[in-house]
């Protein structure tokens, strides 16, 4: 294998992988909004080819994700100062095919009773249905595993593009299965009984297909860093004893979060099946799904694109013990992000009925409305799910993996009870309040994580750290206000035009309203000194000073 590449910036990689998340994002709400016209919003199909369509991905966590992108980083770090490296890598990459074609394998075959587990309407063709999207869809487990061991052997080389670029080759693949499904005219939003083979193929096949190319869009740029794979079998004496004894402990925390996705998707797909037999629309466990990924959306652009970047740098200094660069980079995760999440949060607040009637511009004003009510709940998720995932980096970079299954277990029990009491509730409310459990589930465990971390190293700035985002949040959530009222005075009735009228409004309105939005935060912030404001801001006047002098 080559060498790594030379070392860039951590706002450099960071770019690099935040343009790409962009890309992959943009053409995930594309796939998202077609998905939500083929099955609907809510409802028993949705539901079904939602748990079907992420089963793959849970296992997929469960059995290796979470220590996978973990573990394999720091001790590829350590493998390249020795000189078996290369031999290490290729026998990281044996034992993953062989592991996750072996669990593929399995979990396909028991499809039926993995379907039971997650998904609990008691409907004989919705019950079916889901199975046979979930036979089709498991292969994807096995190329989520080998993309992801692939993509961290990239990444420990400080070579960040392919493996973020990859979803949204994906993403491309999957808008192209969604669109020949409605370019063949088939039924769209049909009960489970109405789906033919072709409708299945179609709709599940490519999706499975879009995570196969995802996988081998990686190959192109492994080749260019000069890594060549060989068939290297045995664990025994090459370092896989150290990775087993962290990865337990990941494993068992990714396991714990997993028995969580269970009670939530059980109460939200009964939540739907309620709905169904009463003959009334609600929100339910795909309802969830697409306000989660509205607010996975940010999260995925900025807070895991930084920290992606850091976290090489950050495993270096930890396996130096150097404490003080662990704490500049804690500290560098914690304030960079705030400054475009802290006032998209209060937009995305302000405006969600208008982000999910314009996303979801096919489907009636109804359903949308249910996603905004859910969005209401799931957005707090959106800066303390970033913090725990900073946290967990650095625990994951001192190889104290067994710290971050305790803070799992909390996380996930407290979601896990605020879940269990929302299936009591109306299930109209059900998945708001589910929302807001997991909002206040990753805001215990972050406090926990901080604790945590202030004991090992000294203070983490945390004071100085909250009047920052207090000086965003202020400005943020004033101007957000302003700018809602100013639509909903100018403008009253927007979006109640459905189809590509609505989606061309919005996307009009959002975009002046998003940037109006920023440019009265980061002035304000910047009359208010906050520093990671200008920082931002600097290249953009050394531009214009530029062009001046030109």
């Amino acid at each position: 294998m080559s060498a790594p590449a030379p070392a860039q910036s951590v706002g450099r990689s960071g770019a690099v992988m935040a343009a790409a998340t962009l890309v992959s994002r943009v053409v995930g709400l594309a796939r998202t909004s077609l998905l939500a016209s083929v099955i609907g919003l809510s409802g028993l199909t949705a539901d079904a080819f939602t748990a079907a369509n992420t089963l793959p991905n849970q296992f997929y966590l469960l059995l290796a994700g979470g220590a996978v992108q973990a573990v394999l980083v720091p001790q590829i770090v350590r493998a390249r100062q020795r000189p078996d490296g290369d031999e290490f890598v290729n026998r990281v990459v044996t034992v993953s095919v062989v592991f996750f074609g072996v669990a593929t394998v399995l979990l396909t075959a028991l499809a039926p009773l993995v379907v039971r587990i997650f998904y609990s309407p008691s409907d004989t063709a919705a019950v079916r249905l889901a199975v046979v999207f979930a036979v089709i869809c498991m292969p994807q487990l096995f190329f989520y595993g080998l993309y992801t061991v692939l993509g961290q052997v990239l990444t420990a080389n400080g070579r960040f593009a392919a493996f973020t670029w990859a979803p949204a080759l994906a993403n491309v693949v999957a808008v192209a299965g969604l669109l020949w499904f409605r370019a063949v005219d088939l039924p769209l939003s049909a009960p489970p009984g109405r789906w033919t083979g072709t409708m299945i193929g179609i709709l599940a096949g490519t999706a499975t297909l879009s995570i196969v190319i995802q996988c081998l869009g990686l190959f192109p740029a492994l080749h260019r860093m000069g890594f060549r794979y060989r068939w290297l079998w045995g664990v025994r004496g090459h370092g896989f004893g150290e990775m087993g004894s962290i990865a337990k402990w990941t494993i068992g925390s990714i396991a714990v979060q997993q028995l969580g996705f269970i009670v939530t998707s059980r109460v939200l797909t009964r939540a739907g099946a309620e709905g169904a037999r009463l003959g009334e629309s609600v929100p339910s466990l795909a309802t969830f799904t697409n306000a989660q990924f509205i607010v996975l959306l940010p999260h995925g652009l900025v807070t895991v694109s930084l920290i992606t970047a850091l976290y090489t740098r950050l495993s270096e200094a930890a396996a130096v013990g150097d404490h003080r660069a662990v704490l500049r980079y804690h500290d560098q995760g914690m304030r960079a992000p705030s400054v475009l999440l802290v006032p998209g949060l209060a937009f995305l607040l302000a405006f969600a009925p208008l982000v999910a009637s314009s996303l979801f511009f096919t489907n009636t004003l109804a359903q949308t409305a249910q996603v905004a009510v859910v969005l209401y709940g799931v957005l707090w998720l959106m800066i303390p799910m970033g913090w725990g995932f900073l946290n967990d980096r650095v625990l994951y970079a001192q190889t104290q993996t067994h710290l971050t299954f305790r803070i799992q277990c909390v996380v996930t029990s407290t979601a896990a009870l605020v879940t269990l009491a929302a299936a009591f509730v109306d299930p109209r409310a059900t998945a708001f309040t589910v929302g807001l459990g997991q909002a206040f589930a990753y805001l215990v465990g972050s406090v926990i994580g901080f604790v945590v971390l202030r004991r090992q190293h000294g203070s983490l700035g945390l004071r100085s750290i909250a009047v920052t985002y207090v000086k965003l949040a202020v400005p943020s959530a004033v101007i957000a206000g302003v700018l809602a009222l100013a639509v909903h005075l100018l403008l009253p009735g927007l979006g109640a035009d459905r189809g590509p009228q609505a989606l061309l409004e919005g996307v009009v309105v959002l975009g002046v309203a998003g940037v109006l939005m920023l440019a009265g935060t980061w002035a304000v912030a910047h009359l208010l000194r906050v520093p990671e404001v200008d920082a931002l801001l600097a290249p953009v006047g050394r531009r214009l000073r530029g062009l001046r002098r030109g």
